[in-house]
């Protein structure tokens, strides 16, 4: 499961300009469905953009707390026999060991919180502190390294340059590289593809890593950062509160309004200003 889906479509319009209207054609960015199944048992659906499926559910399954790495997982495959044949690649199937254990009810009540955003923020940090603890990550990184991230990041944006219509997520080394770009319709979806390759590749914990999102960061993104060890997680746009409360908790770094070499810092300042790593 690669880069082999459709990310963009040709729609038929009416463009207005002047007060006179004219039919043209623009490029969209796909958005489809797709159903994890976990044993047999559907589990969740998420709407993302088509490609990088596996990655996509790989994340998922880490960063919603499913399973705690990689030797988790026996099989991650698309099912080629489905009710409806327009599903074909829309349904995934995983695998996981026998020894580990699967709470169906609890799952779907977690994913429900995290759905609607919580019910209760406190709880939310609570929750995902259960999991992950607290950041003691070492990473120290100076001012002037971020300015050209969002550069980096747009370059790596194929779909969205056609269509304005993707999210985007990057993680760079601590040398400026950029590892991967992920795009797709949710944000959260995009993080997951990042936390994915990196899994598949081994290379988690992220020690050391920054996560660099193209919209604003919610709390479900810097969740999903803290489970993946990510330190400091970047953003064109705001944190929100809860974020930023859960950053202070767990000594994560949010920096947010990353434009023009200007941005905000919250949570954990420290790993800001100091000796590049």
């Amino acid at each position: 499961m690669g880069d082999d889906g459709a990310t963009t479509r040709e729609v038929a319009l009416t463009r207005w300009a002047d007060g006179v209207a004219a039919p043209a054609h623009d490029v969209v960015a796909c958005e489809e469905p797709l159903e994890i199944q976990v044993r047999g048992v559907s589990i969740a659906v998420v709407m993302r953009t088509p490609g990088h499926d596996a990655e996509l559910v790989r994340g998922f399954l880490l960063t919603e707390r499913i399973v705690r790495g990689a030797d988790e997982i026996t099989s991650v495959r698309h099912c080629r026999v489905v009710a409806d044949p327009a599903a074909e690649d829309n349904v995934v199937a995983v695998g996981l060991r026998d020894d580990v254990a699967l709470d169906l009810d609890a799952l779907r009540r977690n994913l429900f919180a995290s759905a609607s955003c919580g019910v209760c923020g406190k709880a939310s940090i609570a929750a995902a502190m259960d999991v992950a603890p607290p950041l003691d990550d070492p990473a120290r990184f100076a001012a002037a390294w971020f300015a050209p991230l969002t550069a980096r990041l747009a370059a790596a944006q194929p779909t969205f340059a056609r269509t304005g219509g993707l999210h985007a997520a990057g993680l760079f080394a601590a040398d400026g590289t950029l590892l991967v770009a992920r795009e797709d319709v949710g944000r959260h979806n995009a993080v997951d593809k990042v936390v994915g390759w990196a899994l598949e590749r081994a290379r988690l914990p992220l020690t050391g890593h920054v996560l660099l999102v193209s919209g604003r960061i919610s709390f479900e993104i810097a969740q999903k950062a803290l489970a993946a060890r990510i330190p400091v997680v970047a953003a064109i746009s705001a944190p929100s509160s809860l974020a930023i409360d859960l950053a202070e908790r767990a000594s994560l770094t949010l920096v947010g309004f990353l434009r023009d070499g200007r941005f905000n810092v919250y949570g954990n300042g420290e790993r800001i200003g100091g000796t590049p790593s």
